[in-house]
């Protein structure tokens, strides 16, 4: 099969190429019109857009309203230098946080310490700060301190065992309590105090434990409980303790009930019997209680041996004397007489009256 240009003419009229050319032309100008022209077709449509292409008409523009300007700077106002503070553009402030460190949260504000924290020195007590309890119905409280011993006038430490967590108001009583009353007491026995037996302070529950009962002040850190305080040379004064001397109990009893507002101990109720409760309550009209009945001292029970022989005591087979012996003697000889000597009773004539018997 050959093909040559005249047989493509005469096959093909140059009239048809022609028109189609044309055609192709026509097109390739209307897309680029339009690719050129699409900020102008918006605004207005094209009239060369036969295929559709442009974009819609935009509607009319809203008017906006005006923006108020701010009032021009007044004359007498200092002017504002243009210069930068040297090494401004060097270091970033320290307020803004820069994109390489993050931002830090701002630290809490520091609670201002209160007028008791301020009085309870290192010099009275070792009772450093703790933060504040928020326990359950109510429970805790604010202005806590634990505390871990009392300084004496002489620099000795009364260590309290174990620490206990009260209110700064009760430490600070506790400490005023064993310095000013509790060292005079021990100086008559003749020792230091050395301990501070803590059986409770800080615990949410109500009052004796019993389920239901109001708070106790055990939960507000506003009470402790006290059975002994330890001496220097190991003697114990026990609150409770029958066997120790009534005058040192009472007295005990009149430096506490002076002090505090609620004392418990033995008598009060069986929850007392074995320690003494002191407490901070405010009560109206500053009412106190002081329940502790100092009981005598327990009677002493006979030993279960008999006392020793003292050493001056005669031996015991010349204790029995001999005038005892002989007189032992005697008596048999009396009783065995004849029984002819002994002359038998005389009988009594018979009464008139009958006997009548004795009532028992």
């Amino acid at each position: 099969m050959t093909f040559s240009v005249p047989d493509f003419r005469r096959k093909w009229s140059c009239r048809g190429y022609m028109s189609a050319r044309a055609a192709i032309v026509t097109a390739a100008i209307g897309l680029s019109l339009g690719l050129a022209g699409t900020a102008e077709a918006r605004r207005h449509a094209s009239p060369l857009d036969i295929f559709g292409i442009a974009a819609p008409r935009p509607r009319p523009a809203v008017h906006s309203a005006k923006i108020p300007l701010p009032r021009p700077r007044p004359e007498e106002a200092p002017k504002a230098s243009d210069e930068a503070p040297p090494g401004a553009d060097d270091k970033p402030l320290a307020d803004k946080p820069s994109a390489d460190k993050p931002a830090e949260a701002a630290p809490p504000p520091q609670k201002q310490a209160s007028a008791c924290r301020l009085a309870l020195t290192e010099d009275i007590a070792i009772a450093p700060s703790i933060p504040d309890i928020r326990g359950p119905g109510a429970c805790g409280g604010e202005d806590l301190v634990r505390l871990e011993a009392v300084v004496l006038p002489d620099q000795r430490k009364v260590t309290v065992k174990p620490a206990a967590i009260l209110r700064c108001t009760m430490a600070s009583a506790i400490a005023d309590w064993l310095r000013k009353d509790m060292v005079p007491l021990a100086t008559s026995l003749g020792s230091p105090i050395s301990d501070l037996d803590n059986f409770d302070s800080f615990e949410c529950r109500g009052r004796n434990r019993v389920a239901g009962a109001l708070l106790s002040e055990h939960g507000k850190a506003n009470a402790i409980d006290i059975r002994a305080i330890k001496l220097a040379n190991g003697q114990s004064i026990g609150l409770t303790d029958r066997a120790l001397s009534r005058d040192v109990r009472e007295r005990v009893l009149h430096s506490v009930c002076a002090r505090f507002s609620t004392v418990l101990g033995p008598g009060s109720d069986w929850y007392h019997e074995d320690h003494i409760h002191l407490d901070l309550a405010q009560r109206r009209n500053d009412y106190r209680i002081c329940q502790w009945n100092v009981w005598d001292p327990l009677p002493q029970v006979a030993p279960l041996l008999p006392a020793e022989r003292p050493e001056e005591a005669p031996p015991r087979e010349v204790a029995a004397k001999p005038e005892a012996k002989e007189g032992a003697d005697d008596e048999p000889a009396e009783k065995s007489s004849s029984p002819e000597e002994k002359s038998p009773p005389a009988k009594k004539p018979p009464s008139s009256k009958q006997a009548t018997k004795k009532r028992r």
